[in-house]
């Protein structure tokens, strides 16, 4: 793996202005950056848990060494996800068979399935259900599951799932050993200090309300989509990220009260279980994370040697936009340092494990 150093270029060293310059500019020539061409991707209908029709995306180059699954972060689709699609982009070009692909209530799968989401419990499945189905497309093992941001925590379940195969998954054609691993970018790993610290700091509270400005789009999405299947007196009082999962999430998942929803799909509380290669790419300027969270994710991170945490100071959330002196010094063909890094560990993990699946390297937070 290169080097984990990251530099932000000046003035995007506060994570705050990294975070909107990726949500705001960063989108609009992302695609000047990149060398890489779009892959020919297949449109493809999957099956996820609970028998959730879920639409996906699947490319498979030439001999291809592996196949990396992803989706993305607490709203959007597959196609104005950019930072997604270069994910894509560059595992394709590094020879990886390629799945990206719409979560529950999102994109063309919130068209096919009145199905919400449940931060986990159920995506967590997902991803493994899609690996075994994109394995009979002929995309090989080892399955990399990868997202960002809320995406990261559904990629974390995604490999609890696959280590419970042998409970639920004795029907699939596909074992713990095809699965690799899991490489996360600003996953949410404890939505309750970080949804309580958001809407408490001073400039927070709009990221907050932005986001759920895009929620109360996705569920006018759904109502179209599915009339009849939301209660609109219920849609009506969504205004805020708690009140979604309080009105829309919580009563269908059977949980009493958004605090225990929270705590029950932590990706914090689930680190120690994970037995699978995991790296977790952390800022710790991360705007919309409580930083009280960082000791935490710390030392459940250090007493687990399956996890590689990259902590870096700088970042923001879900930017990771590197300086040209920082792609110099750790020769980067672009500023897209944080998918750099998750492929080159990628790529180092499989060769390591190659010869006989039990060796894996170490690396340094």
């Amino acid at each position: 793996m290169n080097s984990t150093v990251y530099r932000a270029p000046w003035p995007l060293t506060n994570g705050l202005l990294m975070t909107i310059h990726a949500g705001l500019w960063a989108e609009k020539n992302w695609q000047t950056t990149l060398a890489d061409p779009e892959p020919i991707y297949r449109e493809t209908v999957f099956t996820g848990a609970q028998g959730v029709p879920i639409f996906g995306l699947v490319a498979i180059p030439p001999h291809p060494k592996g196949t990396i699954i992803g989706t993305y972060g607490i709203t959007g689709d597959l196609d104005n996800q950019w930072f997604l699609r270069i994910m894509g982009r560059k595992a394709y070009a590094q020879g990886y068979a390629v799945v990206i692909y719409d979560w529950r209530a999102h994109g063309k799968t919130a068209k096919l399935s009145p199905t919400l989401t449940s931060d986990g419990l159920y995506e967590g499945e997902d991803f493994v259900r899609i690996a075994a189905a994109a394995k009979a497309m002929g995309c090989p093992a080892p399955f990399w599951f990868t997202a960002f941001s809320l995406g990261g925590l559904l990629a974390l379940w995604g490999v609890k799932a696959a280590q419970d195969l042998p409970t639920w998954g004795a029907d699939l054609e596909l074992t713990l050993d095809d699965i690799g691993g899991c490489a996360v970018i600003c996953p949410a790993l404890e939505s309750l200090r970080s949804l309580q610290y958001l809407v408490n700091a001073p400039l927070g509270k709009y990221l907050e309300k932005a986001i759920t400005r895009k929620l109360n789009q996705l569920l006018s999405g759904l109502q179209q989509d599915h009339p009849g299947a939301f209660d609109p007196d219920a849609v009506e009082r969504v205004r805020s990220i708690w009140s979604f999962d309080h009105e829309m999430v919580i009563g269908r998942l059977g949980f009493k009260s958004v605090e225990d929803y929270y705590t029950a799909t932590s990706g914090l509380y689930l680190l120690p279980e994970l037995q699978k290669p995991t790296l977790i790419i952390y800022a710790a300027d991360d705007p919309l994370f409580d930083p009280t969270l960082l000791p935490d994710i710390q030392a459940r991170c250090a007493a687990n040697p399956a996890i590689d945490l990259v902590l870096t100071a700088q970042g923001g959330h879900v930017g990771y936009i590197s300086s040209a002196a920082c792609q110099r010094q750790i020769q980067d063909a672009d500023q897209w340092w944080a998918w750099n890094r998750v492929l080159d560990w990628c790529n180092d993990v499989q060769e390591s494990l190659a010869p006989d699946q039990t060796k894996m390297p170490v690396y340094s937070a």
